[in-house]
């Protein structure tokens, strides 16, 4: 299989300034694309991130302060974004929140703030992407899901609702957009070594860790190398597809 390359492709990667989409937005400019990165609230760390890519990789990068719950916010992402290249080939649909809570003792506003930057915020993101996607008749959404959308997981339900939700949303969006000749797909990472992972008490990490196959926890570079295959013309003929990069959990 040869190395996936993105030149001439522009990649927005939402949730883009650590974790799993930190190291995407970096596979993508190693790939070449042009890319955009997002956080939602530290300018400082974002712009930092922007000058780390463009001295690293040599490629163009745009950062975007947004907040995936912000309807207008989310629209003027995109302004941006066709103001600055005048085009869109790749979403990253990786913004995301994690909010703990056994049923019967969860906050609404928990619930409400899972679900506008989960749901509301990837529904809007594609909304915003496939109106510039269609404009060259191409282009990839990955959507990232979870392992726990597939499984459930205790303390973890409205977390999990949210996740199943975008697996519905790939497969109801990829069947609409094929016609425009645009893929959408869904990763479910499972068990991944990241600033959640780490804090986690020994007791539950070593719970966790039992439940993979391969016996270790992934990394954000593997789960990006699977986004960078989806996002690239090596999957041209895959769409409303899910990958499960975990490991072996799911056998």
């Amino acid at each position: 299989m040869s190395t996936p390359s993105l030149a001439g492709k522009v990649a927005f990667v939402t949730g883009s300034t650590r974790g799993i989409g930190w190291a995407t937005a970096r596979a993508f400019a190693e790939a070449g694309a042009s890319v955009v990165l997002n956080g939602c609230s530290n300018a400082d760390a974002l712009e930092d991130r922007r000058a780390e890519i463009e001295r690293d990789f040599g490629v163009a990068c745009l950062g975007l302060l947004a907040d995936a719950s912000d309807v207008a916010s989310v629209k003027n992402c995109y302004s941006q974004i066709f103001s600055r290249f005048k085009r869109l080939d790749i979403l990253v649909n990786n913004a995301g929140v994690l909010q703990e809570g056994l049923l019967g003792m969860i906050p609404e506003t928990a619930v409400r703030r899972s679900l506008e930057i989960n749901v509301l915020g990837a529904v809007m993101h594609i909304q915003e992407a496939c109106r510039l996607m269609a404009r060259n008749k191409s282009g990839s959404i990955i959507n990232m899901s979870s392992i726990m959308g597939r499984t459930g997981a205790e303390g973890l339900s409205v977390y999990c609702a949210t996740k199943a939700a975008l697996l519905g949303l790939t497969f109801a969006a990829a069947k609409e957009l094929a016609p425009k000749n645009i893929r959408v797909n869904a990763v479910a990472p499972g068990f991944i070594e990241t600033d959640m992972s780490r804090v986690l008490p020994e007791a539950l990490y070593a719970k966790r860790l039992a439940s993979v196959k391969m016996g270790r926890a992934g990394t954000p570079e593997e789960v990006a190398q699977t986004v960078l295959f989806l996002a690239s013309d090596l999957s041209r003929y895959v769409t409303g597809q899910v990958l499960g990069v975990d490991g072996g959990m799911l056998i």
